[in-house]
């Protein structure tokens, strides 16, 4: 997986190389040097995935994703930002974001990151070569699933704190999904029959979901190891989770406990309902 890196900062881009390499996430194809990005620069490197900043004097972060676009529309794009708004965060993803690292820069976030849009890229050469083997015979038209408004929301909320790429990401949708379009509280229903509601393998699915949420406090106890005044740790850690057993899961990562932290699946479930409310 080729990468090229749009940023303005040059401590950013000397952290980020370094993580990609010492992680073998990708190979870094080229960078801007901290200048204004050169579009056409960009592209003869052939990069699979831009990082790109969002703020940048002259060209700001969606204007080069917008430029790159018109292009080559393959190409997938990660922005690096502190932004909040609401109303930011929806333009960059309008303008073809796939993904948002937030600034400060952290491990856990970009492994988890690159490692999603890895498996997308991966997905769609499949989807791809499974189209050609059959183009000759079968006209085989594969059709983008259309993610409603709502289940952006939750997508959003599970990339923030690098859940996306687990396999119980896409149940979880299901689950909030079923409850908010059925105008369920999620305190009027058991885990079972949700999953019973939603999934014709509802055990599976159950497993699924308790291993990305446990994924998901893994990451958040992480984060405020490194930061505990992060700004996704203090958002979340209390609200998806319960914060004693976040703190619980952060000793057990320091190796001052035997025991990890406990989820709930409906605690989770009704927090991140709540949080795509709020956006």
């Amino acid at each position: 997986m080729r990468i090229y890196i749009v940023e303005d900062d040059i401590s950013v881009i000397n952290v980020l190389e370094d993580i990609i390499e010492t992680h073998n996430l990708g190979e870094i194809c080229g960078d801007c040097g901290g200048e204004v990005a050169n579009i056409s620069d960009i592209l003869r490197c052939r990069p699979d995935v831009v990082l790109v900043d969002f703020f940048m004097p002259v060209m700001d972060g969606v204007e080069v994703v917008n430029e790159i676009r018109k292009l080559n529309s393959s190409i997938k794009f990660i922005m690096i930002s502190q932004v909040s708004s609401k109303e930011l965060i929806g333009k960059a993803y309008s303008a073809g974001i796939n993904f948002f690292i937030q600034k400060p820069i952290n491990l856990i976030e970009v492994k988890s990151v690159l490692g999603n849009i890895k498996t997308q890229i991966e997905n769609e050469k499949t989807l791809e070569n499974i189209r050609k083997m059959f183009v000759s015979n079968v006209p085989l038209q594969i059709e983008p699933a259309i993610e409603d408004e709502y289940s952006k929301k939750i997508r959003m909320i599970l990339s923030h704190i690098g859940m996306s790429g687990e396999k119980g990401c896409g149940d979880i949708i299901s689950i909030c999904e079923y409850l908010h379009n059925n105008n369920i509280p999620v305190s009027q229903i058991s885990v079972s029959q949700l999953c019973e509601a939603v999934s014709t393998s509802p055990k599976n699915m159950e497993q699924r979901v308790r291993r990305a949420i446990a994924a998901g406090m893994s990451n958040i106890a992480h984060m405020g190891i490194e930061d505990f005044m992060n700004e996704t740790f203090m958002r979340y850690s209390s609200t998806l989770f319960s914060f004693e057993d976040v703190r619980i899961e952060m000793d057990y990562i320091r190796g001052k406990s035997l025991y990890s932290g406990k989820i709930s699946i409906k605690k989770f479930i009704d927090g991140l309902m709540l949080e795509a409310d709020r956006y």
